[in-house]
Parts: structure tokens; C-alpha cells; sequence
């Protein structure tokens, strides 16, 4: 047993109904004027749950499936021309780190860009932050990281500034999530929990919530790609993403994610699409011991399968995974800008630009 430090201070509520609660996990949690950030979907529920509740001031209701610099800046000012004293992120982690980042800047003196690029450090005091994930699969609810994207550059920003003061998550509000997307983001969740697992900086208590997060999510996941309906699955998927998120918060993520940036940046595959794309090639170039070790754990006989499973989930939803399936793919470039993202750092197998570039060339 090694040393280790452990710490998660989200409050977090979860369970079918907890959504109907906020009012009441609003006052508990002493919030007094609130400002929302969610996407255009959810944004007429958004502006009918102001009209019933004083406290919910205003509405940023254009979030991007990447979320833009701009919308953070939008839901900052709102924020202080409401003199509001929490954000609320309702959505996908588009939203819930579009409120992280607005709650960070909205009492500073500099606009977002000078946050975004690090010429300003953050404010010392920034807004509460209530997050409530309407997909099974981010995990943001439960991290310090916000993924925020200005002009071409797509950024992932790590500060204990993001970390949100309480989760709120309900699997209910899973349901009418369309089947590619619950894949997306479901297998997402996996590579939390595998990378987490595998990271160089993973501990004992991280690694119990990856193992339990790989085998929930594993049972759980085709049925609610199937049927949207099933809440028990719902409920499932959501207690696997939560402890996905849990599972990676400290270790962070490691090879897969690196090359998902490059995958959404310049082939435009959905995060979840794209950090599953490169998934199973992981796990087979990660097999080691402690990889069979979690594999035997979730009931599975060993690394292959593992990777056959992930495979077949890909296939079930159509996902792409080759890179003829991309177009015209600069497989020197993506190597390259895959071995340069710090991530890379993480994975426990070194991975340089020519051990990439050999991966890629299998994924033809």
C-alpha cells in the first residue's frame, strides 16, 4: 500500500426524483439568487422553472455541444447583473462546465479571455456552483476540469476553482436521451474509469470506484441503449458515470482522452465518440496485471474480451471505428498532436509519436 491523498468535497444528491427537489437543496444549501446555463433544448424548461422559483434569475440558454469562451462570458455577465450568488449547469459537461468556469470568473476584474489564456490567475472567491448532469457520462459533475473551446483551440482547464459545491443527479433526466448519444457518452464514462484505473497516478481508493464503475456500466449500458425507457438501467448508467467521474477526478485521464482532442478537434467525432474510438486499442496495448486483475473482478476472463466488449458496443451504435470511416485522416499529424497532449503523460505504456502512429495505422 502506498500513500496517498484523497479528497472529493461535492455534496452530492442522487437518486430518480432529486431534480424535483432543487427548491428544497437550494435552500439547504443556502443559495439566494441563481443564474442557469444549459442548452437550447432544455432552455424553455429552464425559463418556466424561473418563473416559479424567485430565486432562479436568469437563463444562458445557448450552450454549444462545444462549449464556447463566449457563452462562459454571457453566463458571468448574467451572473453579476443579477448579483447572483450560484450558477446552476443543467445538460450534458457542455453545460455543467460552462457554469464551472462562469462561477470561477464572475466576481474577478478581467474579461474570460485573459482567464482562458493564464495571464490572469483566478479569483480567490468565486460563485457556487450546483451541477446537474442530464447525461450518463461526463463526470463533471464531480471534477475540477472544465473543457471550454475559443475560436479553433479547445482547452481543458484543471483548477480546484471548478470544483462543484454539490451534484445533483437524477437518472430520470436520462430518459429521453437519444440512443447514439447514451452510447457516446456511456462509453465515455468507460474510459473514465479504465484511464483512471490506469493512470501513473491512480490510488487504492479511486481504483474501487473504477473497478465497481467498469462492471455497472458494462451491465447496464446496451440495455439502456436499447430502451431509453428503462429507468432501473437509467439508474444504473448513472450511478456508473458518477463514479466514473469519482474514479478519474484525482489520477485524471490519460491516452484516450489525449487523442480524442485531435479526433473532435479535427475529424468533428462527438468527445464520447472519440475517446471510444481509440478504447480498446488501449486496453490491449495497457494489458498488464493489474488490467487483468479489474477484468477478472467485473466477471470478464481477461483483457481481450474487454476489448472485444467495447468493440461490440461501437459496432451496436454505429460508432465510427476506423479511420477510412473519418475521410481524408493526416495520420503523421495525428500522431503527432496526440503524443504532444500532456495526458499522453498519464498512460502507463509510453506512447511516442511512432507507437501512435502504428496504432492509427491498424485503424485503417
Amino acid at each position: 500500500m502506498t500513500d496517498f491523498v484523497y479528497a472529493q468535497p461535492v455534496k452530492i444528491f442522487f437518486g430518480a426524483g432529486q431534480f424535483r427537489a432543487l427548491g428544497d437543496i437550494l435552500t439547504q444549501l443556502g443559495a439566494e439568487r441563481c443564474v442557469i446555463a444549459c442548452g437550447r433544448h432544455f432552455a424553455p424548461t429552464a425559463r418556466a422553472m424561473c418563473e416559479q422559483d424567485a430565486r432562479l434569475c436568469a437563463v444562458f440558454g445557448e450552450v454549444e455541444q462545444n462549449p464556447q469562451l463566449s457563452g462562459v462570458a454571457e453566463t458571468a455577465r448574467l451572473a453579476r447583473e443579477c448579483k447572483a450568488d450560484t450558477v446552476i449547469g443543467i445538460g450534458g459537461g457542455s453545460s455543467l462546465d460552462t457554469a464551472k468556469f462562469a462561477a470561477a470568473i464572475a466576481l474577478g476584474d478581467a474579461d474570460a479571455l485573459a482567464y482562458y489564456r493564464g495571464e490572469k490567475p483566478f479569483p480567490a472567491k468565486r460563485l457556487r456552483i450546483v451541477a446537474v448532469p442530464t447525461t450518463a457520462g461526463t463526470g463533471s459533475e464531480v471534477t475540477q476540469v472544465s473543457v471550454v473551446s475559443h475560436d479553433r483551440e479547445k482547452k481543458t482547464i484543471n483548477n480546484p476553482v471548478f470544483m462543484p459545491t454539490a451534484a445533483i443527479v437524477d437518472p430520470e433526466l436520462s430518459a429521453s436521451v437519444p440512443p447514439r448519444t447514451t452510447m457516446n457518452t456511456g462509453l465515455d464514462a468507460l474510459a473514465h474509469a479504465l484511464e483512471g484505473y490506469w493512470s501513473r497516478n491512480h490510488q487504492p481508493i479511486s481504483d474501487l470506484m473504477a473497478i465497481e464503475a467498469v462492471r455497472v456500466i458494462l451491465a447496464n449500458l446496451e440495455t439502456a441503449y436499447r430502451d431509453g425507457a428503462n429507468l432501473e438501467a437509467r439508474s444504473a448508467m448513472a450511478y456508473g458515470a458518477l463514479l466514473g467521474g469519482l474514479s478519474f477526478a484525482l489520477p485524471k485521464t490519460a491516452a484516450c482522452h489525449a487523442c480524442s482532442y485531435p479526433l473532435s478537434e479535427d475529424y468533428h467525432l462527438p468527445h464520447g465518440e472519440a475517446c471510444a474510438f481509440t478504447l480498446d486499442s488501449f486496453v490491449r496495448l495497457n494489458a498488464d496485471e493489474r488490467l487483468e486483475a479489474l477484468c477478472r473482478a467485473v466477471g470478464l476472463r481477461g483483457t481481450e474480451e474487454l476489448a472485444q466488449r467495447i468493440a461490440a458496443l461501437k459496432e451496436l451504435a454505429g460508432l465510427r471505428r476506423r479511420l477510412s470511416e473519418l475521410g481524408e485522416v493526416d495520420v503523421e499529424k495525428l500522431a503527432r498532436d496526440c503524443a504532444a497532449h500532456p495526458l499522453m503523460n498519464n498512460n502507463p505504456v509510453p506512447m511516442d509519436e511512432a507507437s501512435l502512429r502504428a496504432m492509427f495505422e491498424a485503424l485503417r
